[in-house]
């Protein structure tokens, strides 16, 4: 059985002929919590989008839970992203992405992605449509959503971009609580510009030119 949940050995991805990554390597163990600081345009998001086999890397190998190919890497990752990434849908729909979840799954997540008072005063409820790109809900509710789908779909590495940095203080702290339940027991890569949404649980590296290091300084 292979030992890591992240392997990243000697990896290299470029953008015509603009290098994002260079010779990267990295490993994780299962459960094990990493988090990535790095300044905007260093390779970060990139990084997440070959850990989550939206990317293929030019060069090294990449295996994630001990897969190789990008289809079944898919299958094995959870990705929260700062960006809305909800679909004009309802809200369940959002949560299950036409999965054949039970209402009881869905309401758990909901449950440990704190949504659950939220929604029963919602007209529809889990019906409630969040309209084009989640524009009927607020950046904390989408967020949730976000974390309730992970949650559903119970992948073993989670991947983090930025889940807190668009919202605001108090939103951000509810959300950082949903979040501590979506990654308790799993892998985590979270890249941030924010070194203090990371607790004493992680693992820092710094990134920078599309190389890595250990330590944040």
């Amino acid at each position: 059985m292979f030992p890591y949940a992240v392997y990243l050995e000697n990896i290299s991805f470029s953008y015509g002929n603009h290098m994002v990554i260079n010779n990267l390597s990295l490993r994780a163990n299962p459960g094990e919590h990493i988090g990535i600081v790095g300044d905007s345009g260093c390779g970060k998001s990139t990084l997440l989008k070959i850990l989550a086999g939206l990317y293929a890397p030019d060069q090294g190998t990449a295996v994630i839970a001990g897969e190789h190919s990008l289809e079944k890497i898919r299958k094995q990752v959870s990705l929260v992203m700062q960006s809305n990434s909800l679909f004009p849908l309802s809200i369940r729909d959002n949560i299950t992405c036409g999965h054949p979840i039970t209402d009881e799954a869905v309401r758990a997540a909901c449950e440990n992605a704190s949504l659950t008072k939220w929604i029963e005063h919602l007209p529809n409820g889990l019906d409630t449509n969040v309209g084009e790109r989640g524009n009927q809900v607020s950046g904390g509710q989408a967020q949730r959503i976000q974390i309730a789908r992970a949650l559903c779909k119970d992948a073993p590495v989670i991947l983090l971009d930025e889940p807190i940095s668009a919202l605001d203080q108090d939103t951000g702290h509810s959300v950082l609580d949903a979040l501590r339940k979506l990654t308790d027991g799993r892998t985590v890569i979270h890249v941030t510009h924010h070194l203090e949404t990371l607790d004493d649980s992680y693992t820092i590296y710094r990134m920078e030119g599309g190389r890595m290091a250990r330590g944040c300084s």
